[in-house]
């Protein structure tokens, strides 16, 4: 198996990554940060919004499972594209819309998908999602990962991700890892 890589930023890593987790053909998700000025931030450094970095999840899958398109396809429809520097609550450019290709190709299958979507009218406002080259990628600090898993109690999980997510497995119920969800 020959694993390939994308990093997207939609708001929240928490929702990131506990949607693409979910994906067959998906291997590995870490959350972390990207498209910043400073070498290692920490999570209060990213989140104070003066670094430039994006929470985004970077996503490890196998290209015979799943493509970069579907990758994509579901990176639009699990958050909104149209706005700038929040999604819901989350205010901030940590927060932002952005797809961080890691070659060439990518950089095409992205514009090409961002097109596709504008047309096809799936948001009413523009999209201002940016699409830029992945430089530095940091994971974040070890309790940020897996943090839907791991806290499916906790007061964010229950308001902010259990919806997204009933909303996400109804829509892409086959490309589950496990489609009985």
């Amino acid at each position: 198996m020959d694993k390939k890589q994308a990093t997207f930023g939609a708001g929240c890593f928490w929702c990131i990554e506990a949607v693409f987790q979910e994906l067959t053909g998906v291997k590995k998700v870490i959350s972390g940060y990207s498209g910043g000025t400073l070498k290692n931030p920490s999570y209060e450094q990213v989140c104070s919004g003066s670094t430039g970095h994006a929470e985004v999840a970077q996503i490890s899958f196998d290209p015979d499972e799943i493509s970069y398109e579907d990758l994509l396809y579901v990176f639009w429809r699990t958050h909104d594209p149209t706005t700038l520097n929040r999604q819901g609550n989350d205010v901030g450019t940590q927060y932002r819309s952005v797809i961080f290709y890691h070659d060439e190709t990518q950089k095409r299958l992205a514009e090409e998908s961002k097109t596709k979507t504008e047309a096809a009218k799936l948001w009413p406002q523009a999209i201002v999602t940016e699409i830029a080259p992945l430089g530095d990628f940091y994971p974040a600090e070890a309790y940020h990962q897996n943090f839907y898993r791991l806290n499916p109690e906790q007061a964010y999980c229950r308001v902010i991700i259990d919806p997204k997510m009933q909303k996400f497995r109804k829509s892409f119920k086959e490309r589950l890892k496990n489609n009985s969800v």
